[in-house]
């Protein structure tokens, strides 16, 4: 089976977790456009310092 490869531009690592699109556009440029993306361990952890706020928001509406 295929590895996974990180979706950011520039970035050939193995992929450690997959987020939603909207949320990681914001943070990264993107290799192409999608509704899911995969991060590496390093961009995963800076995906979720970046979007902390909107990640607390959007769980504040599931309640």
């Amino acid at each position: 089976m295929k590895e996974k490869i990180c979706d950011v531009v520039g970035c050939d690592k193995e992929s450690f977790q997959t987020v939603e699109a909207d949320l990681a556009s914001k943070v990264f440029e993107l290799k192409e456009k999608k509704t899911k993306v995969h991060l590496c361990k390093e961009h995963y952890k800076e995906y979720k310092r970046n979007t902390k706020k909107e990640r607390e928001i959007k769980r504040m509406d599931w309640v």
